[in-house]
């Protein structure tokens, strides 16, 4: 990730829960310190683990932090996963919103690695898609590849792809690519949904750098892919999700998007448990 950019989302992130001041922190003194030990609470992959330093060290200099892990570990249950060290204030003012992106962005990781593992195939890829919680798209998007997996074009500005309503206002698919075409650059990817063997035939002939079969069955991808020149790449959508990858293993599409990689997760349990003067606390 871009430390610039996560820094500025974190900035505002932070704003938006602290305000003004914490005032709970109002209960310690600013030369109480603690540590802190964010450990799993359930296996997983972990990902978004510099949010706790970049995070911490935009409330406070002196907060320290130990990564005990890197991302993209499978971190058993119980095990730590981070040391954090500085004032107590700091420390409970951001634990909430850093563990908030931590657990959300290991789920993430570790779905997308759970469904490499299901869809076992050597030439197949795993990508995400546009379907993120708006404001955290580069988190979500960077989490998929801690996972293995890979993304999808990051917005609309990036690539091209042309659905069934972009087809309809063009009138064909033909139309649709020589248009885009037109005002493009060379070094633009454009893609485009068919969802009949009629369109795929008209796509063929176009010529995109993607096809995507949308909902189709398994038996119809593996046709229509034996049907694309190899200078063409296809790409599975629609409804696939971890229980139904391995039908699709021998399909021979080069990607498979999956949306619920996003849009469907919930977060892994992680807690931070703070120790100040021999005391404990729980996070929660």
């Amino acid at each position: 990730m871009n430390r610039l950019k996560v820094e500025e989302a974190l900035k505002h992130f932070l704003i938006e829960d602290i305000g003004d001041r914490d005032l709970s922190a109002l209960l310690f003194e600013e030369k109480d310190t603690g540590e802190a030990i964010v450990r799993l609470k359930e296996d997983g992959v972990v990902a978004g683990l510099q949010c706790f330093e970049w995070g911490y060290k935009l409330l406070d200099q002196d907060v320290k932090i130990e990564l005990l892990k890197k991302d993209g570990d499978f971190v058993q249950s119980g095990q730590a996963i981070a040391r954090i060290t500085g004032p107590v204030a700091t420390l409970l003012s951001g634990e909430r919103v850093l563990l908030n992106l931590v657990q959300r962005m290991s789920a993430i990781a570790t779905l997308t690695r759970r469904c490499i593992e299901a869809l076992d195939s050597a030439h197949t890829r795993i990508v995400d898609t546009r379907k993120t919680t708006p404001g955290l798209r580069m988190f979500e998007k960077y989490a998929v590849r801690v996972g293995g997996g890979f993304n999808h074009r990051i917005g609309l500005y990036d690539a091209v792809m042309l659905k069934d309503n972009h087809i309809a206002a063009a009138g064909s698919i033909t139309a649709a690519v020589k248009k885009v075409r037109a005002s493009l650059g060379h070094m633009t990817m454009v893609e485009v949904e068919v969802e009949t063997e009629d369109q795929l035939h008209e796509a063929i002939l176009v010529q995109p750098h993607v096809i995507m079969f949308d909902n189709q069955t398994p038996e119809t991808m593996e046709r229509w892919a034996r049907l694309v020149p190899s200078t063409i790449r296809t790409e599975a959508s629609g409804g696939i999700d971890l229980d139904k990858l391995d039908a699709y293993r021998h399909t021979g599409v080069d990607v498979i998007s999956i949306g619920a990689l996003t849009h469907s997760v919930s977060n892994l349990d992680i807690s931070m448990n703070l120790s100040i003067s021999h005391k404990e606390a729980l996070i929660q």
